[in-house]
């Protein structure tokens, strides 16, 4: 995420990074203590070029986010929406194949939250931005996971609402890096994603229906600014109601279903009107990724189109013939022709894609 002038280098290569602080011990009492994961190998960098695997692997697609994510946050020390943050939330859809670094990321995330209030500049939230990922990555892990909510993902939720604005929304990051750090919407869509998610019933919590009643307030006068968000509120409408009425959910189906490429993908540039770093725009028909296929694909599941339906079942023939060979699905930067991170987003919801219909 946004740094100051002193690390706007930092920011270039980090690429969107955030909720950095000290993971000492005595930062960590209130959280849960696990083991760290076994030393994990870095997995090479995102490449257009890398050849596509001989056969297509769930399992390989897991330990590559396993991988990517242990070392990000073991590196960088910090949280990242298109890494460890997007790995909390697929990464417990693969329940077949064992991935010890999951708690391992979670304790970090945890010992965040336990020592937001203590006196250390670090230990703070750096902004309003790191305590809604959070919460929202604790909530759906915690969803996926034991579905009960921990004391710590409750705590995270909370204090969403004390940063929260007067017209319900959030002062969000804008990095240039969309779709995530780019708009004040995406945190709030994030929030209300996460209240629904969140397990035993949190969202009629006496301390969340006021912030909830003006996160409401504040997606119904703000109009998404690309489809990539209105897939968003359609997918938070899903378990939080209010948000989205039956023709609008109707409409951004179809919306979704009619930019499906003739391969069976879709490209994550036709979702938006968004720019690149040097102001050209983005092509709106550029080659089927793997973030539009996967972020398709489960929106429309999780909206309730049929796993059985022709268009889901091309979009999943993609996703199993353009898996690269480290795992991942490549998906080139709305931004900069750099790192391109937003494959580890995309190669996270591939997997939620692929586990919602039921493949393993």
């Amino acid at each position: 995420m946004c740094r100051t002038s002193a690390t706007l280098a930092l920011l270039a290569l980090a690429a969107s990074s955030f909720a950095r602080g000290d993971d000492t011990p005595a930062s960590q009492a209130a959280a849960t203590t696990r083991p760290s994961a076994p030393k994990s190998e870095k997995p090479a960098a995102n490449a257009p070029d890398e050849p596509y695997a001989d056969h297509f692997s769930i399992a390989r697609g897991a330990r590559f986010l396993d991988q990517v994510a242990v070392n990000w946050t073991r590196e960088r020390k910090c949280g990242t929406c298109h890494t460890n943050y997007a790995y909390m939330m697929s990464r417990p859809a693969v329940k077949n194949v064992d991935g010890p670094e999951q708690a391992e990321i979670r304790s970090f995330f945890e010992r965040r939250v336990a020592g937001w209030d203590k006196p250390e500049k670090n230990a703070k939230p750096r902004w309003d931005a790191e305590v809604v990922a959070t919460a929202a990555a604790l909530a759906l892990h915690d969803a996926s996971t034991t579905g009960t909510l921990h004391p710590l993902t409750r705590a995270a939720l909370d204090r969403m609402w004390t940063s929260q604005r007067a017209d319900g929304g959030w002062t969000w990051l804008k990095c240039d890096w969309p779709p995530f750090e780019h708009d004040d919407y995406y945190g709030a869509v994030l929030a209300a994603v996460a209240v629904g998610h969140a397990p035993g019933d949190y969202k009629s919590a006496a301390s969340a229906r006021p912030g909830i009643e003006k996160l409401r307030g504040y997606l119904r006068a703000t109009p998404p600014p690309d489809l990539h968000h209105r897939a968003l509120l359609m997918w938070a409408s899903t378990r939080l109601d209010g948000l989205m009425d039956a023709e609008t959910k109707s409409r951004t189906s179809r919306d979704l279903l009619a930019l499906q490429h003739a391969d069976g993908g879709w490209s994550l540039p036709s979702l938006g009107g968004w720019h690149r770093r040097d102001g050209s725009p983005n092509d709106p028909n550029a080659p089927s990724d793997g973030y539009g296929t996967g972020f398709v694909l489960y929106m429309l599941r999780e909206s309730g189109t049929p796993a059985d339906a022709e268009p889901i079942a091309r979009g999943i023939g993609w996703l199993k013939t353009h898996q690269r060979a480290s795992g991942r699905w490549f998906t080139r930067s709305l931004s900069t022709d750099g790192a391109h991170y937003i494959t580890h987003a995309g190669t996270g919801f591939a997997l939620l894609a692929l586990t919602r219909c039921g493949v393993d």
